[in-house]
């Protein structure tokens, strides 16, 4: 049998091999480094033996595939601490991820004291070096053998898997577990790891089904890796939004007024306010956009006719009994229905297509309650909604109008390089869930794809992930650990307006449907507030800040030309307070700091005389005095002109 190698050279042998005695014939080093294999493109066991033709790439800790190995071995490691520790815990599920690794436990909470103790136990385990070795069972035996290990969690999930399926398992000395691998060849292969976290998960992400407690940990190959990696955690639990936006004062949440309710104190409502007011005046200025204004709820007829009552009733807020009540109205999940009756009102022509409505949205999501996390998935949220009345001949060049604003809004805030743009699909296997058929689906999927390419924008594909009426591009961002959200959506619905008998006369006086786009320009302001947040860890562009400039008198003595400075700030409506407290002037500079304030302006008695101000920025340290003036058009300017200024790291 041949085997090609991924540098291409071609091995033969005359009798079958496991992928591990190739590497050994290879190299005595790559088969000590070897951590799994990709046997023609699929990732398997250096256990796995090979006797035909095929394409072989070794997987080392360099690559993905052979950490994700390392790591896969490593909850298993941790779920023999656990059952050694705490023999009464029932075993889920345990898999690599991302960022390291998880595994599940029908147990009561562990805290830090546990976690520290697993960790020593873990570390004994791997020390023993147990190898570990796969086999088989077919079905009957392999749900007799977890059921007498008393692992109802195994049992289920060995009953779910297809009648076909090969039934594995991976032991290590006296631990075995259900498991498809691959794995390492021994414990001991598993150089540096770290247990993060614990905290509850639902057994199969259900609601209504078992809590479980999950505990998270990473591993690498090298100290060195897991050092960096642990150091990032730091950096990412300081720029958290949840705990930084609530130290800086920005937003609170309150038990009383519920999960997924974020209040927002005057700083982060100033936030916010900026935010809405550029994007309002962008829209409606800049890009033909006219602006509506729609009720927070509506009869449950509404969404009816436009489908969302079949295919979305379970994350809306209902009030009222359908039973029971003659009339029952929801919370709005969206603005579309609404604005369709706002296009309907008088009746358009071809030449009035382009038909752009804009709203500032508040909308509502009965959103489960493990799965909100501070502002990037709340209830009750406000959103840059707009819905576009288009002739088909308009849907490319509008398409890439909205991808335009899109990209320009993100470059002003500078997080165009923090996206990633995704094509989301319908499931064809699960017709039912969307309108229209699949030359519809197909059709409109490739005109938004052609957009994509034609812009030479770098995207993904993902089935599933489209709205029941049309396709999305999905401009996609992480959050400090890397869970992904979509912060700004482009739908092409060319489906819904039967629903709503909208049309256009066109100039042979005939009635045509329109498309529709439904878009976002910059998303939910509550879920780009948590971006923005850990984007620059609170340091915010000046224009953004809710306090642009302090004002720091010398003593009282200057208190009065201080505030005259401060009337001056606000003239130019600038976002400036004034610091009088009787507290000596290198304190104040340092409170200021830590507040993560653009600008001080200190005043004493030669600035008082003089008409000036010293200018101490959070970006250069000591600018020095200016006349007032002079700082005024240059703050003036960074604000007009949304300007990122760089930080020179001179200010500790």
């Amino acid at each position: 049998m041949k085997i090609t190698l991924k540098d291409g050279f071609v091995k033969e042998y005359g009798e079958s091999r496991s992928v591990y005695e190739i590497a050994q014939d290879i190299s005595e080093g790559l088969a000590r480094a070897a951590c799994c294999a990709k046997v023609n493109g699929q990732v398997t066991d250096l256990r796995t033996v090979i006797s035909q033709d095929c394409e072989l790439a070794i997987c080392t800790a360099d690559d993905p595939e052979g950490l994700a190995a390392i790591r896969h071995t490593a909850s298993h490691v941790l779920a023999e601490a656990v059952k050694k520790l705490f023999p009464e815990a029932k075993l889920a599920i345990g898999p690599s991820i991302d960022t390291g690794f998880y595994y599940d436990f029908d147990h009561a909470p562990f805290s830090r004291e546990d976690l520290d103790a697993l960790e020593a136990e873990m570390k004994k385990i791997i020390k023993n070096g147990a190898k570990l070795e796969r086999f088989t069972l077919p079905r009957d035996q392999a749900i007799q053998f977890m059921e007498e290990r008393q692992e109802p969690f195994k049992v289920e999930l060995i009953q779910d898997l297809p009648e076909d399926a090969e039934i594995s398992f991976y032991s290590q000395g006296d631990f075995t577990d259900l498991c498809a691998g691959p794995h390492l060849m021994s414990t001991k292969g598993i150089k540096a790891f770290k247990l993060i976290s614990s905290s509850m998960a639902y057994w199969r992400g259900d609601s209504e089904k078992a809590r479980l407690q999950r505990i998270y940990g990473t591993a690498y190959n090298k100290k060195e890796d897991l050092a960096e990696h642990l150091e990032r955690m730091e950096d990412a639990k300081r720029r958290d939004h949840n705990r930084l936006g609530r130290e800086m004062e920005l937003f609170t949440t309150v038990d009383v007024v519920g999960q997924g309710l974020p209040l927002f104190t005057p700083k982060g409502t100033r936030m916010i306010m900026k935010l809405q007011r550029w994007i309002e005046d962008l829209e409606d200025k800049e890009w033909g956009y006219v602006r509506t204004r729609t009720p927070l709820m509506a009869k449950s007829d509404l969404y009816k006719i436009s489908g969302h009552w079949d295919h979305y009733k379970e994350g809306m807020f209902v009030l009222g009994d359908e039973e029971k009540d003659k009339e029952v109205f929801a919370l709005r999940p969206m603005t579309c229905p609404f604005q369709y009756y706002v296009y309907k009102n008088t009746q358009k022509s071809y030449r009035d297509l382009p038909y752009r409505m804009s709203e500032t949205s508040t909308l509502f999501r009965s959103e489960d309650s493990g799965e909100m996390h501070g502002l990037t998935r709340v209830r009750q949220f406000t959103i840059t909604e707009a819905h576009l009345v288009i002739r088909p001949d308009q849907a490319e060049e509008e398409l890439k109008s909205c991808l335009d604003l899109a990209y320009y809004v993100l470059s002003v805030l500078g997080l165009q390089d923090d996206v990633t743009y995704r094509l989301s699909k319908w499931d064809p296997s699960n017709k039912a869930k969307y309108l229209g058929d699949e030359n519809y689906w197909n059709s409109t999927q490739d005109a938004l794809r052609a957009v994509l390419e034609e812009k030479g924008v770098k995207y993904e594909e993902a089935d599933g992930e489209a709205a029941f009426y049309g396709p999305k591009i999905d401009i996609q961002a992480k959050n400090v650990y890397g869970k992904e959200d979509t912060m700004i959506t482009i739908q092409l619905d060319c489906a819904i307006a039967e629903n709503f008998d909208m049309y256009y006369v066109d100039q042979n006086g005939d009635k045509v449907r329109p498309y529709i786009i439904h878009r976002t320009s910059m998303g939910c302001y509550e879920r780009t507030l948590a971006w923005l947040i850990e984007k620059y860890a609170g340091k915010f562009p000046t224009w953004l800040c809710p306090e642009q400039v302090r004002v720091l008198p010398i003593s009282e003595k200057y208190e009065d030309y201080a505030k005259k400075v401060l009337k001056e700030l606000r003239a130019r409506d600038i976002d400036a307070e004034l610091d009088n407290r009787s507290e000596k002037i290198g304190f104040k500079i340092r409170e200021a700091r830590l507040a993560r304030i653009p600008y001080m302006l200190v005043v004493g008695q030669q600035e008082e005389e003089e008409g000036l101000v010293s200018v101490r920025s959070r970006f250069a340290g000591d600018e020095g005095q200016k006349p007032l003036h002079e700082f005024l058009e240059q703050i003036c300017q960074e604000i007009r002109t949304k300007e990122i200024r760089k930080e020179e790291n001179i200010l500790p």
